[in-house]
């Protein structure tokens, strides 16, 4: 798969605070890639430096082949986590304008704006002005702002802010299919379980530096820990704890007395998972045998703990 995005060796400094330092990223084509990070750990300088509203003090960024360059502002869509819309301007005409700024002629904007405000239920709002709208409803106004002409990089901070959960809902939906059509999203977010049902591909970055990139299953491979959940129902629960734990190590156990069930979280180390199998099975009968994939969650508070 051929590269939308090539950030390569990015620094930005502000005075003696280093925001970024040697930042390389590799967006694919056509993946929605997670742009991940604590608070402060850089992810908004270099997303400025891609929209080109403040520029890296060394490294360069390529999009689709070409070094970036004022041109390429046309083939970005950005939704920043601060919007910003005229509050005071009609929403109609605002958008109107703002879709001409991004190259659309008159025709296009009405016909593309037409269309988004019926796919997601605004066509009402044309007349109001942006400070008679509610948050989550400015929300939908400038997602449409974003998306309208059609660019090949969307960038998305923080996308789902302000959105109750049903609209949140549509949002996510419309995000996978301007995939489906080819787009190519940066989508950065402190939600992670919207990580993991939209991301295909993630990087991690804290205090300026890159510590993780890649598909998110091989990201999730790398930080197994070979764990697994077991359940099992035993008429000799004592028995079984001591037999698991002369070869394991047991995380979080969970004992429901009613019908002698207990669930565990087993640590196998270096031992193959069928060996624990052959012990379970010798000693109850088991109800779930499932490896313990880490969460995103899991896989941020580790790498950001770590360093």
């Amino acid at each position: 798969m051929s590269n939308i995005l090539e950030v390569k060796n990015v620094v930005k400094k502000y005075g003696d605070f280093v925001a970024l330092n040697e930042v390389s990223l590799t967006v694919p084509k056509g993946s929605i890639y997670g742009l991940l990070g604590p608070n402060g750990a850089g992810k908004t300088s270099l997303i400025r430096i891609i929209n080109q509203i403040t520029m890296p003090d060394s490294g360069e960024i390529i999009l689709d082949g070409e070094r970036l360059s004022p041109k390429h502002i046309q083939h970005i869509g950005y939704l920043p986590e601060e919007r910003g819309l005229y509050k005071t301007m009609k929403v109609g005409e605002q958008c109107l304008y703002l879709a001409q700024m991004k190259g659309l002629s008159k025709a296009e904007a009405k016909e593309q704006l037409e269309y988004w405000f019926e796919r997601l239920g605004i066509q009402g709002w044309w007349n109001k002005k942006i400070q008679e709208l509610s948050k989550g409803m400015a929300q939908k106004v400038q997602f449409v702002v974003c998306v309208m002409h059609k660019p090949k990089l969307l960038i998305f901070d923080e996308p789902f802010s302000g959105f109750d959960p049903v609209n949140a809902n549509v949002i996510k939906h419309e995000i996978l299919e301007l995939q489906k059509q080819g787009s190519t999203i940066i989508f950065s977010t402190h939600r992670m379980e919207s990580v993991e049902e939209l991301c295909d591909h993630i990087a991690l970055i804290h205090k300026s530096n890159k510590l993780i990139e890649g598909r998110l299953d091989d990201v999730k491979r790398k930080f197994r820990t070979n764990s697994f959940e077991v359940g099992i129902l035993s008429d000799n629960v004592e028995g079984l704890m001591y037999d698991i734990t002369q070869k394991f190590k047991v995380g979080q156990t969970n004992f429901k007395s009613l019908n002698n069930e207990i669930k565990l979280e087993v640590q196998l180390g270096n031992t193959m998972p069928n060996e624990l199998l052959n012990l379970l099975t010798q000693r109850g009968q088991v109800t779930h045998f499932m490896e313990k994939i880490p969460s995103v969650t899991d896989i941020f508070i580790q790498a950001v703990s770590e360093k």
